[in-house]
């Protein structure tokens, strides 16, 4: 009688471990971005319902230098899910600009929220417009970054040549804010979502007063050049410590997308809970907000996965 009832508890431990693994046999890693900017927990925050509300799933947020590497991320198969900027994606799905190597296949699940070009100094370095960059030190942001294909196009769309005009160093919004702390460069470029805690800091950091330099002027030359993919928007007043005005400024949108070869059910499950438990992820920061469905029509160039499709159109949106 001992054996059986040993041997019960052994097959219930087996079956209860193996039940719990097959429970879990969806393991998805998000590449998100640098841990200063809204990727990352807005990543963060995605994994967690995702692994919270889909039984089958095991989602992780990962730390990488954003939307460039994001997509070879995607398209080598070391990750399942991306946020990303849309004029990166625009170029990884064309096999254009730095993906000259080949196309991506990349596949929207859902537009996110706006992507806010930052060009941040203080006060003292002598910049007030985009052109006084010309002689400075600027970081442009990290390599692979979508930071950095934007900024190169706001700056060429002003007639600058970051390598000639300037002096450029690429780095991150935490080690950029840090590195104007420390006035070993003179201002940097950053493209995220409101407020980006970065920033933030810098602006709360005593004797220093924060400015935020205009840059709108350059989005009918860089929509000219690179489609309609970019538009005018604003830095509102006191999106950040010490700002006092409101910052004209290029967006471009922020989207989630996936490799083509996703499973439809999956990225249905992902779509559907994501929208369903949005209060949940508003939660770890606002900029999720902006989820909805109006954007979703017209505010991605990159085609819609079948599963993506399946729950818009339930919720009576038609994308393509």
């Amino acid at each position: 009688m001992k054996r059986f009832i040993i041997f019960g508890i052994i097959a219930l431990f087996v079956f209860g471990v193996s039940t719990a693994w097959a429970q879990k046999a969806v393991r998805l890693s998000i590449a998100t971005g640098g841990t200063g900017g809204v990727y990352y927990p807005l990543g963060g925050g995605m994994a967690n319902i995702l692994s919270k509300y889909i039984p089958y799933m095991d989602a992780t947020a990962e730390v990488t230098n954003a939307s460039v590497d994001n997509c070879r991320l995607i398209n080598s198969g070391k990750a399942e899910l991306a946020l990303i900027m849309a004029d990166t994606g625009w170029d990884a799905f064309q096999g254009q600009a730095v993906f000259k190597d080949g196309k991506i296949p990349l596949r929207t699940l859902a537009v996110l929220y706006p992507n806010n070009m930052h060009v941040v100094t203080v006060e003292g370095r002598g910049v007030d417009k985009v052109t006084d960059l010309k002689g400075k030190r600027v970081s442009t942001g990290a390599p692979g970054s979508g930071t950095e294909v934007m900024a190169l196009r706001v700056l060429e769309a002003y007639g600058i040549d970051a390598e000639k005009d300037m002096k450029r160093d690429k780095l991150l919004p935490t080690e950029s804010a840090g590195a104007v702390k420390d006035r070993k460069i003179d201002a940097f470029f950053w493209v995220g979502g409101l407020p980006t805690a970065s920033v933030t800091d810098l602006g709360a950091t005593p004797g220093m007063k924060l400015k935020l330099i205009a840059n709108a002027d350059a989005v009918p030359k860089m929509r000219e050049k690179y489609g309609p993919i970019y538009v005018k928007g604003t830095i509102p007043t006191k999106t950040y410590p010490g700002q006092d005005i409101d910052v004209p400024i290029a967006i471009v949108w922020n989207l989630l997308v996936c490799n083509e070869n996703m499973k439809g059910d999956v990225a249905y499950d992902i779509i559907r809970t994501l929208f369903e438990r949005k209060p949940e992820l508003v939660a770890v920061h606002r900029d999720a907000g902006w989820l909805a469905l109006e954007p979703q029509v017209g505010g991605s160039p990159i085609p819609f996965h079948p599963g993506a499709i399946r729950f818009f159109k339930e919720k009576g949106i038609t994308v393509k």
